[in-house]
């Protein structure tokens, strides 16, 4: 089954991350080269997976993430997600509703706090992400569904009305520049 080609797809994506499975994460982290080491910049639990997620640019919140969990046997593709960053909230919205017209299944508007999402699985089931950063820094991980239909304003009010009750809640550009001088202290 081919994925569906959306006809006049006007909507510029960028891809931005890859999230992959591993199993022993700080293991992981420890056995990379140092030409690969990037910063940490958030870790947590979502039920019961444990996220770390990494970046070696100061502008993104995160370029990977390892996620707990990968099975022993290796039965599975360890790459958890692929990710595109879309210009503006109006993009996101009509990509929603073009995958929607062309019959993709399990479409999730979410909040992250620092970003507004739309998660969907391809054909063969590998997931995929659209998303919009927000002005907002909140710890990772974070997930919270949301209602696209809803017109922006109120999106975006209700986006940081949330935002503000998650631990770390902060403008974006501070977090950034934090993580611009830890990188500049470890020299990335």
């Amino acid at each position: 089954q081919a994925f569906p080609r959306v006809p006049g797809n006007t909507v510029p994506t960028v891809p931005t991350h890859v999230l992959g499975d591993w199993r022993a994460l700080d293991a992981r982290l420890a056995s990379w080269p140092a030409e690969l080491v990037i910063n940490v910049t958030d870790r947590g639990e979502l039920g019961s997976a444990s996220l770390v997620f990494l970046s070696r640019d100061a502008a993104e919140h995160h370029q990977i993430v390892l996620v707990s969990g990968r099975p022993a046997a290796q039965g599975f593709n360890s790459i958890n997600q692929v990710s595109f960053r879309v210009a503006d909230l109006a993009g996101l919205r009509e990509m929603h509703r073009r995958l929607g017209r062309e019959g993709v299944k399990e479409l999730s508007p979410v909040s992250h706090g620092n970003a507004l999402s739309v998660y969907f699985k391809d054909p063969e089931g590998n997931r995929l992400e659209l998303f919009i950063d927000t002005p907002w820094y909140v710890g990772q991980p974070v997930r919270v569904p949301f209602d696209l239909t809803l017109p922006d304003d109120e999106i975006w009010k209700w986006a940081e009305a949330d935002a503000r009750k998650r631990p770390g809640f902060r403008p974006a550009e501070e977090w950034r520049k934090g993580v611009r001088t830890l990188l500049e202290k470890k020299g990335a």
